[in-house]
């Protein structure tokens, strides 16, 4: 008898998929609201990048926390706690005037992601996964994230020009709570061998800290958040500021992208939907070849396409070009090193050790938005902070090379 293929569509991924979506269409969007917020109240850049960089290190910090939550108390539980906390901290910085204020309420924002991104949905849906399936399935999900990228920037982009800034964040707390609505649908079994239920959550992260693989991989997530963070939170502005006038005629301009405000926040949702078709990519190529090779191969590509961006003068083309190039390498790196650590450390702590590892990516969020304003305010120019980001994307491309790529059962045996 022919034994049934499980279909990869199942109601967790479908509803995972979901709640990444619009999780980040809502994350992505904060590089819009840099200029309109800092000019309202007459602050420096880097009042509000501070606000959105805690956000990241929250983020950060809470995503072995929720990851842990959820592998203790249930997922859907952890995932409608970080809903209500998100949607808190989006309402509660709609009435902010104050730089502290956005600061403080980012705390709430960051945890709020950590508890409807990929942390806790990755893990979800690496349960719910059969072998065959899995690769593909982090990547449709991690892709989700993308396609919320896609829209995100440009719908607040364009509710800005009808509504104030404070209604556009009230609007997207109420999409956040509406999310609780899909999880009755998200049930995952637990599908963890005999020998990962019956080790503890303690004796598996003292495994994971003493090998010097999770370390490399820990360490090679940093320039991925530095990256991605800076580009969300400053792209719009940079373009805005330093791109080269969009000619009347052009075909930008015939698609009703005149402005440099415009284009810095379609040029993110274009690094979206570019990363949508990179990132399934990488789930392919991660079931057939080497994960770290791969993990290696993206990083020295950014390296190189921030490098030759930034070294010629910014045209609309060139940010076309970029967006592109860069965006089919964005998130390609997350089911990659997901499935990594699935594969060597087990599905049983999968959210708690990739949370982990996650801190790493946020503090290289944090440094990256952070620098950006910083930067910005004392230079007038992101240059220096681009060239920093050249530097550590080259970093991670050597250290994920003397990564152990099997099992930690296996590694320890030999």
């Amino acid at each position: 008898m022919t034994a049934t293929r499980q279909s990869i569509f199942t109601p967790v991924l479908i509803v995972g998929c979901v709640i990444i979506m619009v999780s980040f269409a809502v994350r992505a969007s904060f590089g819009v609201f840099q200029i309109p917020i800092a000019e309202e109240f007459g602050w420096l850049r880097t009042e509000f990048s501070l606000a959105i960089a805690i956000q990241n290190l929250a983020w950060g910090i809470g995503q072995p926390i929720f990851g842990a939550i959820a592998e203790k108390i249930g997922d859907r539980k952890a995932i409608i706690m970080g809903a209500l906390t998100y949607a808190a901290g989006m309402v509660l910085s709609a009435w902010s005037t104050t730089p502290i204020e956005h600061q403080l309420y980012a705390w709430l924002v960051g945890f709020g992601v950590a508890g409807t991104g990929f942390g806790v949905i990755l893990a979800v849906v690496g349960r719910a996964s059969s072998d065959e399936n899995r690769s593909m399935s982090l990547a449709i999900a991690t892709a989700a994230g993308s396609a919320g990228q896609v829209f995100g920037a440009p719908l607040a982009e364009w509710m800005l020009t009808v509504m104030t800034w404070q209604s556009v964040f009230l609007i997207f707390a109420a999409a956040i709570v509406a999310l609780i609505l899909c999880l009755p649908l998200m049930r995952a079994p637990a599908m963890a061998s005999k020998a990962e239920l019956e080790e503890s959550m303690g004796e598996i992260l003292v495994k994971a800290f003493k090998d010097p693989s999770y370390t490399l991989i820990f360490l090679g997530f940093f320039s991925c958040g530095y990256q991605l963070a800076f580009v969300t939170a400053h792209f719009p502005a940079f373009v805005t500021e330093v791109c080269g006038p969009i000619v009347p005629g052009s075909m930008l301009h015939n698609l009703g992208i005149t402005t440099t405000s415009a284009l810095g926040a379609w040029a993110i949702s274009l690094i979206g939907l570019a990363n949508i078709a990179g990132t399934l990519a990488a789930g392919w190529a991660g079931k057939r070849f080497s994960k770290k090779y791969l993990l290696a191969g993206i990083y020295t590509a950014r390296t190189l396409v921030a490098a030759l961006f930034i070294i010629f003068p910014m045209t609309p083309m060139t940010v076309i070009v970029f967006s592109i190039t860069m965006g089919s390498l964005w998130l390609a790196t997350v089911p990659l090193t997901s499935g990594l650590v699935a594969h060597i450390y087990g599905l049983r702590y999968m959210g708690t050790l990739y949370g982990i590892v996650f801190f790493s990516h946020q503090l290289g969020s944090f440094l990256g938005v952070w620098l950006g304003g910083r930067m910005y305010d004392l230079y007038g120019s992101y240059e220096q902070v681009w060239w920093i980001g050249v530097a550590v994307g080259a970093f991670s491309a050597i250290v994920h090379l003397p990564i152990r790529e099997r099992p930690l059962a296996q590694t320890a045996a030999t």
